[in-house]
This record gives structure tokens, C-alpha cells and sequence, in this order.
């Protein structure tokens, strides 16, 4: 398709665009906007010749086929944009996946369980015969992970720049994942904060049918995010996560057993975890707010892997689908904001402002 064939195409699209929103009614006009958006990407996409690079290089300077060729007949250089899609998705989920592992390492719950493996060696814990006790023997015996707790360490540096491990030379390390992270939740609770002003000066019927809140940083944040991330995780992060998930299943069994629970006067894993911590390990690291953490944060980010913020989204249906993570953000914030790390948080309002590099407003 020419140069010119293509301006055409959008002139006389954007006519017929105008003329036929013009014919339906008011309510039903935005239903067939991002329609109608899609469908002039789609033409514009099919009228356009698989042709080589170098043809339209050769018209261009009168070396083709054709010989000289006039600006107007020049093949149009049309470029599918598909930055955004070249993700992996598998490797996304095992990131969300390694996340929730790594709250958990957070909690000790890997550190409890190797206490309970040397004292059930050592005789210091009364369990004989339990699924409690012959869980430690089968964990200590079978030694199901292939990944020491060094490589652990590796990959939540490499993924999240989390903990002190050595970083591999020449492996990438995603530097900024934590402030993507803290961005994209608190721009997910921003866009429900607003919503919320809107329904409380909404006034007009249209009003009442579109999102108050703007799409538009979510989607960046969120597409920023997921090009970290999938640039970071590869290599053995998808095996390591799979591994470390199972592992870690297998742990929360053995910690939930009657024995294993009786043996420490617990009613739950949780407490075990929070006993054992006290004794052997120093101290407690807040099991309530990293469970939190760990639980919205996997959940948020698997929407961020599976969601390709496409920016002709229709917003009813944007508003849609992410409304059930609204209620995980604000939990993810609130869990965060009692954490070591996250008590120096300013708020949503100033967070938002410096993950987007906005100046703070003078008071």
C-alpha cells in the first residue's frame, strides 16, 4: 500500500468514524469507540504488504523495480508495534510464584524447618511415630531440594534485588522492581480512591457510566514492571520456583501435623513458626503482615503477567476486571506499611508522585 493510499485510508475512516457515531444514540456511543479503533488497526494492518524493507528503500531512492518512483506511490512503512507483548508469560508467573516463596523465607519458615530437622536428630523434640515426625525424616532423608539456599538467595536478587547474595557476573539484576512493585500497588489504589470521589460527585447520566479514575498509570507502571521482570527471570528462576513451591508445600504440611503442633503446645502452623522463631531464632519477622503480603502481591502480580494493558482498553471493561484487585492493593499497603522496610511509606498520594518522578507540591 502507498504512502498516499494510507492517508487516504485514515481520512476517509475518521469521515465515516464521525458520521456513524453521529447516527447512534448517546448511551451506545462508547460501546463502539474502542471498537471501531481496533477495526481501522485491523485494515491498516492487512493493506499493508509483507514486503521487504529493502523494496521500499530501493523505490525510495529509484534503484527498484518500477525505477523512479514519486513520494505518493512509495510503499507505506507500517511497524507492528509489539514491544509490549514480548514478554514470556511462563516466566512472569514463576516470578509471582517466587515472590510468594520469598515472603515466606522472610517469615523463617525455611529456618524453622531446619531447626525442627536438628532437633528431631538431636532428640530434642518429642515426636516418635506422627506424620509429623516421619515428614522430617522424608524431608531430611530425600533431601528434595536441588537448589541450595544460597541459590534461593541468587534468584530473589536477580528477580527482585531483594537480600544481600552475591550477584552472579554478568547476571541482569532487576534494580527497580521494588519501587515498580510499591508503584503499581499504590496506583491501582489510587485509581479506586478516585472512583470513590466520583461516585460521590457524579451528577450527569454519561458520568455515570465511565471510570472516574485514569487508566493510564496503571498501565504504565504495569507494563514497566513486567519488561523487568521477564528480562531478569531467566535462566533457572522457572525451575527454582516450581522447586521452591513444592518445598515449600511440603514444609506448611509438616509444620500443620498434630505432633509437630503438640510437641510446641500450638494450635496452628503459624504458631509453630512463631515459637520456634522466638526460641532458636532470634525473634518473630511479622508472619501476619508478610502472609498478607505474600498472598496479594503473587495475586497482583499474575494480573500483571496475563493483562496485556493494551491502550485502547475499553474502560468499563478495564474498571471491570480490575476491581477485585483493588481490595489486594490496599492490603498489600496497608501489610507494608507495618514492616520494617515499609514504615518510612509517605502515603499513596506522595509514593505515586515519586515513582512517576513528579515534584512534591510545596505545603
Amino acid at each position: 500500500m502507498s504512502f498516499q493510499t494510507h492517508e487516504t485510508i485514515q481520512r476517509l475512516w475518521e469521515t465515516f468514524l464521525r458520521e456513524q457515531l453521529d447516527k447512534l444514540p448517546q448511551g451506545e456511543r462508547q460501546a463502539y469507540e474502542v471498537e471501531f479503533e481496533q477495526r481501522l488497526g485491523d485494515l491498516l494492518r492487512s493493506s499493508t504488504p509483507g514486503a521487504r524493507g529493502e523494496q521500499g528503500i530501493l523505490d525510495l531512492v529509484g534503484l527498484g523495480t518500477k525505477g523512479p518512483v514519486d513520494f505518493a506511490d512509495i510503499s507505506y512503512p507500517y511497524i507492528e508495534p509489539d514491544f509490549d507483548d514480548a514478554v514470556i508469560p511462563s516466566q512472569l508467573h514463576a516470578a509471582a510464584e517466587l515472590y510468594y516463596s520469598w515472603q515466606h523465607e522472610r517469615m523463617k519458615v525455611f529456618e524453622v524447618v531446619e531447626v525442627l530437622q536438628r532437633l528431631f536428630r538431636l532428640g530434642k523434640m518429642r515426636v516418635q511415630r506422627g506424620p509429623g515426625a516421619q515428614g522430617l525424616y522424608r524431608l531430611d532423608k530425600l533431601r528434595p531440594l536441588r537448589y541450595t539456599k544460597q541459590d534461593r538467595m541468587i534468584a530473589y536478587r536477580r528477580a527482585f534485588n531483594y537480600g544481600n547474595a552475591q550477584v552472579p557476573a554478568g547476571a541482569v539484576v532487576n534494580r527497580n522492581f521494588h519501587r515498580q512493585l510499591v508503584g503499581f500497588m499504590v496506583s491501582i489504589s489510587q485509581y479506586f480512591r478516585d472512583m470513590l470521589i466520583g461516585e460521590v460527585i457524579r451528577g450527569g447520566q454519561l458520568i455515570d457510566q465511565r471510570p472516574f479514575g485514569s487508566i493510564a498509570t496503571i498501565q504504565r507502571i504495569g507494563l514497566d514492571m513486567r519488561y523487568a521482570l521477564d528480562r531478569s527471570t531467566y535462566g533457572n528462576i522457572f525451575s527454582l520456583a516450581m522447586e521452591v513451591g513444592h518445598y515449600l508445600v511440603q514444609v506448611l504440611e509438616i509444620l500443620d501435623t498434630p505432633d509437630i503442633k503438640k510437641a510446641f503446645d500450638a494450635n496452628t502452623k503459624w504458631d509453630v513458626i512463631e515459637i520456634v522463631s522466638n526460641r532458636h531464632l532470634g525473634g518473630t519477622a511479622e508472619p501476619s503482615q508478610r502472609a498478607k503480603m505474600a498472598e496479594s502481591g503473587r495475586r497482583i502480580l499474575k494480573f500483571a503477567a496475563d493483562n496485556d494493558f493494551k491502550t485502547v482498553t475499553d474502560p468499563i471493561l478495564f474498571q471491570s476486571t480490575i476491581r477485585p484487585l483493588g481490595s489486594h492493593a490496599d492490603s498489600w499497603v496497608a501489610a507494608y506499611r507495618m514492616t520494617p522496610e515499609g514504615r518510612g511509606f509517605p502515603g499513596i498520594t506522595p509514593a505515586l508522585r515519586s515513582v512517576l518522578g513528579s515534584a512534591q507540591t510545596a505545603a
